[in-house]
């Protein structure tokens, strides 16, 4: 599995004379780092920006879906639904808000800073991150694709492997191999 990683690093007058702005990506997603780029060089000296700047370049590799291991349509859960994780981070503050396993919302990265900037948490897991982000008016939409429904026909087709469980035999009589 691989994980999408977007650091953007700005050097303010405090630290460095010339302030220069720089975005860094993990994985060779250009639309997400031009994106971020776009919104950061203009105006590199606060955090905000920066958080605009991670946000954005964030929610295009979500919408492009890049390399099927970002937004949704990705790699579907035992029971067949793709859920998202999201995690921002603010350099200054050292706060920084996440959601983890979020159903049927599209834009997990926004969610995420709404986290950050509107709650005392850290981090909403699950159904609760979910009903946290259809309370701010995020869309309820089905986060699956063909390509996603077609990964989890194959896994059950193979007899469910490869699973991610470690060092314990799942109860077959309570988990989803009990339908095979």
């Amino acid at each position: 599995m691989k994980f999408n990683i977007i650091i953007l690093l700005y050097f303010g007058s405090s630290l460095c004379y010339a302030g220069i702005p720089l975005v860094v990506n993990t994985w060779n997603f250009q639309h997400a780092t031009q994106k971020a780029w776009e919104v950061l060089k203009d105006n590199s000296s606060d955090s905000d920006n920066a958080l605009d700047a991670l946000t954005l370049g964030c929610k295009v590799c979500q919408d492009e879906q890049c390399d099927t291991t970002v937004g949704y349509g990705g790699s579907p859960d035992e029971n067949g639904e793709t859920t998202l994780d999201a995690l921002i981070f603010d350099g200054d503050t050292m706060d920084m808000g996440a959601i983890g396993g979020i159903r049927r919302v599209k834009n997990a990265i926004g969610v995420a800073r709404h986290v950050l900037e509107n709650t005392e948490h850290s981090f909403l897991v699950g159904s609760l991150a979910s009903q946290f982000a259809f309370e701010l008016g995020y869309p309820d939409e089905s986060l699956q694709t063909n390509f996603s429904l077609n990964l989890w026909e194959e896994w059950k087709a193979d007899n469910c492997q490869p699973n991610f469980w470690k060092n314990v035999v799942p109860n077959p009589k309570d988990s989803m191999w009990s339908l095979y």
